[in-house]
């Protein structure tokens, strides 16, 4: 595998959830667990499938989550956060806070994360 040349360890993390949609990704897996892909993009309706597929493959590769199919017919795919993903837990915490610390009329949130922060 050829080694990638990046400017600093910051880099590494843009690497891993860089992309408009993993971390939206990552924060749904990590606090409704395991889903199926339909419920992926069901949840991120902004996105369309292909996107959604390209960016699981990419997490799944850097070991963020893991990717079980059961041999059924139709195949059935669920998505599970990894130990590794999980440790992006407090940075997706952060940004989410950060972003409902900083909403502003002009936004309307289809499915609020942060429920403490976004309560007050």
């Amino acid at each position: 595998m050829k080694k990638l040349v990046v400017t600093c360890e910051l880099e590494i993390t843009l690497q891993v959830i860089g992309g408009k949609w993993k971390p939206l990704i990552l924060y749904y897996l990590i606090e409704e667990g395991t889903k199926r892909f339909g419920e992926i993009v069901a949840y991120i309706a902004h996105a369309s499938p292909k996107t959604i597929t390209n960016q699981l493959r990419e997490l799944e590769r850097d070991g963020i989550i893991q990717r079980k199919i059961y041999p059924e017919v139709p195949p059935r795919v669920e998505y599970t956060i990894t130990e590794k993903g999980m440790s992006l837990y407090p940075i997706l915490q952060q940004m989410c806070d950060w972003g409902a610390e900083n909403v502003s009329e002009s936004y309307d949130i289809l499915h609020p994360q942060c429920y403490e922060t976004c309560t007050k």
